[in-house]
């Protein structure tokens, strides 16, 4: 079994809790307009070729230096979730927490599978409005919705991150709708909201792909909070850095 891999970070401390070893997977089914891993769209574009004990051999590299696991991320790790599920399999075996970086768009039973060996999802439920959703994913809500009802079922603990972004996702009525429907679940245990920027434009224009965000500003002091609020207000986990 082989996996195709964009790239790897061998101390992420923004994937999940503690330091950690990130896969990023290559392949994505959504087309997100404000993506920062565009270069990972295509299956085609692959970076690396590794198998299931080469990538723990990776992690091994640098396990001294890890405090938390690994966290497999994308593109989309459930296009490959085949390969996860032996990798995952693998770290459980070597006593490794594993952490699964999704939007939940891919819901099987193989991702069944895999979620039965992960201990944390981070899961982007980037809009509520099933059109919004398709605007700027150009997939359509329903699986994730259905992917979060599950996480719950199997009582799976869940950190839900939200890209803020002007003029699509920071709608005031949206917000609340957003923030009811996640605070029903029981598993949530974190909420990130993610402020929009314009770092990742270059790999747009690296890849000639038609970047429709390149005006789009990034959200100001005042639209967090207002934001921040909103979730608040629904008792939800919000996490907030330290300055």
């Amino acid at each position: 079994m082989q996996g195709y891999i964009n790239s790897f970070e061998s101390f992420g401390t923004k994937d999940g809790p503690g330091i950690r070893f990130v896969v990023f997977m290559q392949g994505c089914p959504l087309r997100c307009l404000y993506c920062h891993n565009v270069d990972t769209w295509e299956l085609k574009d692959k970076n690396y070729i590794y198998t299931p004990e080469e990538v723990l051999a990776e992690l091994n590299k640098v396990r001294a230096f890890l405090s938390g696991g690994i966290t497999i991320s994308g593109g989309e790790p459930l296009l490959q979730s085949s390969f996860v599920l032996e990798v995952f399999k693998l770290c459980k075996e070597n006593g490794i927490h594993t952490a699964l970086d999704t939007s939940g768009y891919i819901f099987n039973d193989q991702a069944k599978k895999v979620l039965e060996y992960t201990d944390l999802v981070l899961l982007d439920i980037k809009h509520i409005d099933k059109d919004m959703y398709k605007k700027i994913t150009s997939v359509d809500l329903e699986p994730t919705l259905n992917f979060i009802k599950y996480l719950e079922e199997i009582k799976k603990p869940t950190w839900i991150r939200y890209v803020l972004v002007p003029g699509y996702t920071d709608d005031i009525k949206d917000l609340n709708d957003w923030a009811k429907f996640v605070s029903q679940f029981n598993v949530v245990k974190r909420v990130d909201i993610l402020p929009f920027h314009q770092m990742a434009i270059y790999k747009w224009e690296k890849t000639n792909k038609e970047y429709k965000l390149k005006d789009t500003p990034t959200p100001n002091k005042e639209q967090i909070q207002k934001a921040e609020e909103i979730f608040k207000k629904y008792n939800l986990p919000l996490y907030k850095e330290r300055d």
